[in-house]
């Protein structure tokens, strides 16, 4: 009995052990979730039309939770997107730019708070304050530069004089602000970043990068652009919603702008902040991590925008708790959305690439990270609250004296303001034109626009109309205002109604900078002493039309100059000629020759045509029709339907000539 006893005893347990070894097994978190959330988002993405493909990568403690790929890369190939798939990155490329000067400073060769032409001896300005600008300043968007040198430099090539076009711009350029009082974006001060560490290494920018970031973090699907990988590497291609590819991008501002890479990889690259690693010094990597407000920032109600060294958001905390202080960077380009966020801390980080530059890879990625925070038992997200209606109230009388116009980007906006009712109304501003684009009402020393927040402030006499963001609780700059002149300059010539052409297209540049092809200049009847020329500029002399503003980003400074008896416009490193210059279309053959200078030509078809163009080997052909573009060579081909009123630009190398055959319709 005893053994018998004994054998159902031993039989018990080995039965009670199989059950119970799953349960006391450690069982890997699989995070459904947060996959199906990330599945979610990015299919509703490429089914909307916003993105063609796209990538995610979601890195814990190192290790890889969930990496995969959407769409298809390369439909004419029939290639899907997966993790190895490789999509331009756009300004997150800025976060290895900051990167590899902190590698620099650890070895001593760069100091941040040296100024810039202690290391950049060719870099010089009409303004005698760029010698104050430091090398920390070009990393946390103080330096005053005025934003960004964008032509040619956007494209299907790399462009091989950046760095002698923005020198050649900046040593005619003004600073819009002195170095370290304000914040405003600036993509050139990343360009230098990127000469300076040329500079000061003796190497090119690729190879600095290769050699200290990319190999020691085993980044292998990191380059320089989609349109200069090496073989082996599958870029994803960007396709427009009727299904035409554009061709393979090159961004020529590396730092700025022009890496390529995978979203598994970013996460990589992410990672190397957390302590556990070691790329950069301890000290290094702390300055990386704190939050780099320049000197406006104390005079604000509340956080203002929380730039760090290459970071678009540093050290803030969307999630409460101080282990969880967040860090992220956008990129967009003309082709790509991307965004990477990281919480160092814990070392979590999530990348999002998509191929679509109107994918909201911001809230994508974000939306993906708060799910993984949520399953892993970090945060609770609460189920958002309704908003009620604000009521409106009457708001102090000195807020009357911000009436006026203020400069947003590039466009002119008016404030009015209704006292009695407690209501801000914001116009833009066309020329002699203007449309209502918001309505707002006063509580509690804000304005309110459905849940839209705003505030009007003065800080050492300038007038700002702040905007919160509710997302990461910061406030920043919407506008500011523009100054009344009591004594009003004017241009040598009326830029009022005024169409130009630009004269310094190369082939290769991508559609995205294609608006700047063709501008309206406008002076507008209630701001005597401005034109509005790519935004808004104050008159300064018969010829020289200055930033009107200090607050905004990608400003610009007009210059007229004569060239071969007519007036035309330089536009900090862009070259506009007038309209009317452009030589009538004939029915036959038009020959188009590009000169020595290397100039595009234009074409003003004043009759309704049937077009073919013979086309050199790298060419460009554009029709700009009366409403839209007609036709681009680069995703177009064979005859077109001109209409009267369009407008043709042809581009290629000194010598190239380009037919446009032209049959007239009766």
């Amino acid at each position: 009995m005893d053994k018998y006893r004994i054998k159902a005893v031993l039989l018990a347990l080995v039965i009670l052990t199989v059950y119970l070894l799953p349960a006391c097994q450690s069982v890997e978190h699989t995070y459904i979730k947060t996959k199906t959330k990330a599945r979610t988002e990015i299919w509703k993405a490429i089914t909307d039309g916003t993105a063609s493909s796209a990538s995610v990568a979601i890195m814990d403690n190192g290790k890889l939770i969930y990496t995969d790929g959407f769409g298809m890369a390369d439909r004419e190939n029939n290639i899907p997107a997966d993790k190895n798939t490789v999509f331009n990155i756009g300004s997150i490329s800025k976060l290895f730019a900051a990167t590899s000067i902190m590698l620099l400073v650890d070895e001593g060769a760069v100091a941040l708070d040296n100024p810039v032409t202690d290391y950049l001896h060719q870099f010089t300005m009409a303004d005698e304050r760029y010698k104050d600008i430091t090398v920390r300043m070009l990393l946390n968007h103080s330096s005053g530069l005025p934003g960004s040198t964008f032509w040619n430099n956007f494209g299907y090539e790399y462009n091989q004089n950046i760095y002698e076009e923005l020198l050649a711009s900046l040593s005619r350029s003004s600073l819009k602000h002195r170095p370290g009082e304000l914040a405003a974006y600036c993509n050139d001060g990343f360009t230098l970043t990127e000469m300076l560490v040329t500079e000061v290494t003796g190497k090119s920018y690729s190879e600095f990068l290769a050699e200290r970031l990319l190999k020691p973090l085993a980044m292998k699907n990191t380059g320089f652009g989609v349109g200069r990988l090496p073989k082996g590497m599958i870029p994803a291609k960007f396709y427009h919603p009727d299904g035409r590819a554009e061709p393979l991008e090159v961004v020529s501002l590396l730092a700025s702008g022009g890496i390529s890479s995978t979203a598994e990889d970013l996460c990589k690259f992410a990672d190397s902040f957390s302590k556990d690693l070691i790329i950069l010094s301890t000290q290094s990597r702390l300055e990386m991590l704190s939050a780099q407000p320049s000197e406006l920032q104390g005079k604000l109600q509340g956080q203002g925008f929380p730039f760090g060294l290459g970071w678009d958001y540093a050290d803030i905390e969307p999630y409460s708790g101080e282990e969880l202080r967040l860090y992220g960077k956008s990129g967009g380009t003309g082709q790509y959305s991307a965004m990477l966020y990281t919480i160092p801390s814990q070392r979590i980080s999530v990348a999002f690439i998509a191929s679509g530059p109107q994918c909201n890879s911001s809230e994508i990625a974000l939306n993906i990270l708060s799910s993984y925070l949520e399953e892993k038992g970090l945060i609770v997200i609460e189920k958002g609250v309704i908003s009620l209606p604000v009521k409106a109230q009457p708001f102090p009388s000195e807020l009357m004296d911000y009436e006026g116009y203020y400069n947003s980007d590039s466009n002119t906006l008016r404030i009015e303001l209704d006292n009695k009712n407690g209501m801000m109304i914001i116009y833009l501003v066309d020329g002699s034109n203007e449309s209502a684009i918001l309505s707002a009402v006063y509580n509690g020393g804000y304005f309110y626009d459905g849940d839209n927040r705003f505030y009007l402030t003065s800080v050492d006499g300038t007038d700002y109309l702040m905007e919160y963001d509710s997302k990461f609780d910061f406030y920043k700059i919407k506008a500011e205002k523009v100054k009344h002149i009591n004594q009003p300059l004017q241009l040598s010539i009326s830029l009022n109604n005024k169409v130009w052409l630009r004269r310094n297209v190369r082939a290769f540049e991508e559609k995205l900078l294609l608006p700047t092809h063709i501008i309206s200049s406008a002076e507008i009847p209630g701001l005597p002493g401005y034109v509005n020329f790519n935004g808004l500029k104050v008159v300064k002399s018969l010829d020289y039309a200055d930033m009107s503003v200090k607050s905004m980003r990608d400003l610009s400074e007009l210059r007229l100059a004569e060239n071969n008896g007519a007036v035309w416009a330089l536009l900090s490193g862009a070259e506009y000629m007038p309209y009317e210059l452009a030589p009538l279309m004939n029915v036959g053959i038009n020959n188009l020759i590009i000169g020595s200078e290397g100039r595009n030509e234009w074409l003003n078809a004043s009759f309704d045509a049937i077009i073919n163009f013979e086309i050199p080997n790298k060419g460009r052909v554009l029709v700009f029709g009366p409403e839209s573009i007609l036709y681009d060579n680069m995703v177009d081909s064979g005859e077109i339907f001109v209409p009267a009123g369009s407008l043709i630009e042809v581009a290629g190398n000194p010598g190239d000539i380009v037919k446009v055959v032209v049959s007239a319709i009766d």
